[in-house]
């Protein structure tokens, strides 16, 4: 099925894969096969991805949503900075995860191996679980350039490395968490020319939240660049997103986002409308491939997406159904 997946070349190909990953997750996945019987949904009576139920998020932080008979070969833990309890994600062939974020970051910026990959993720590694730091490492291990590693306090090194392999005229990513490189910034002056500035979300607790313009813009100041990448992706997922500017967001071929309305969490809304986010990831196959996130947003007519914000707890709506 992996070729299958890894492979999707047009629409047509997604929905046929789609709706057979629904199959399958349907009959293996006692989590979402419930879910769906609750909305009397049956994939004898789903014939378009409109049909297709998408799973609340946080089902994730109360049950195994897997849908294998596998043991996991390993469990994805979110940071839990929302509230206690923390999602879980079990893996149990990583070769999914594996293929989704090589390929995908191929696609958008080419083969990693050309890369100095510099990770500066201090909260990610002062825990167990992250599946973004899962990522990076392999980024790391695949660059075949010898400065490419993680910093977690030591910006001074990083600063230096960071300017001079940027100088060198070696192609660079530089992927963060916003706080730490609001850090960085503040203590080193960059003019950078070959690096891709590639930030990968929230303040975590350390600073106060910007809206992403004004942080991409001091971001942009500090470093010299034009432009700000983002990378969207989330525990409970085994793709991303990615943006090279402006939080504007392409999927890889086997990921699709869609918005669901606000009061009426079953009914999806046409292109350019504002509302929840749900997400089609097919890498997902062993768990679920059909999540409804947290996360507010919209989507354009070239499939591309923007976030614009998060549900407060008291906001989502539709989630009575995980109590039924």
């Amino acid at each position: 099925m992996q070729d299958t997946i890894f492979n999707i070349h047009s629409e047509e190909e997604f929905t046929n894969a789609a709706l057979e990953v629904f199959r399958h997750q349907f009959t293996n996945n006692k989590v979402y096969r419930s879910f769906c019987d609750l909305l009397f949904k049956h994939p004898s009576e789903v014939t378009t991805i409109a049909e297709i139920p998408f799973l609340p998020i946080q089902f994730f932080k109360q049950r195994e949503v897997i849908a294998s008979k596998m043991l996991s070969e390993i469990i994805f833990t979110s940071s839990g900075t929302t509230g206690n309890t923390t999602s879980k994600h079990f893996v149990t062939d990583i070769s999914w995860y594996t293929q989704s974020y090589r390929k995908a970051f191929a696609k958008f910026y080419g083969p990693i191996e050309e890369y100095v990959v510099l990770a500066l993720l201090p909260n990610y590694l002062e825990r167990e679980g992250s599946s973004l730091v899962h990522m990076v490492a392999d980024f790391i291990e695949q660059s075949s350039h010898p400065e490419s590693g993680f910093y977690l306090n030591n910006l001074n090194e990083l600063a230096t490395t960071l300017s001079e392999v940027d100088q060198a005229g070696k192609k660079v990513l530089l992927i963060g968490v916003s706080f730490a490189l609001l850090d960085l910034i503040e203590q080193h002056e960059f003019s950078l020319q070959n690096t891709v500035v590639m930030e990968t979300g929230g303040m975590k607790g350390r600073r106060k939240e910007l809206i992403r313009q004004e942080l991409h813009q001091i971001l942009q100041k500090g470093f010299g660049v034009t432009t700000i990448h983002s990378e969207y992706g989330m525990t409970e997922l085994l793709s991303q997103a990615y943006s090279n500017g402006k939080g504007i967001f392409k999927c890889p071929a086997w990921m699709r986002v869609f918005v669901r309305d606000t009061e009426d969490p079953l009914t999806l809304l046409q292109t350019g409308k504002s509302g929840g986010i749900n997400i089609i990831d097919l890498a997902n196959y062993n768990s679920c491939s059909f999540i409804a996130t947290q996360d507010l947003g919209k989507v354009y007519s070239d499939a591309s997406f923007e976030i614009i914000g998060r549900f407060d707890n008291s906001d989502i709506r539709g989630c009575n159904l995980m109590v039924l």
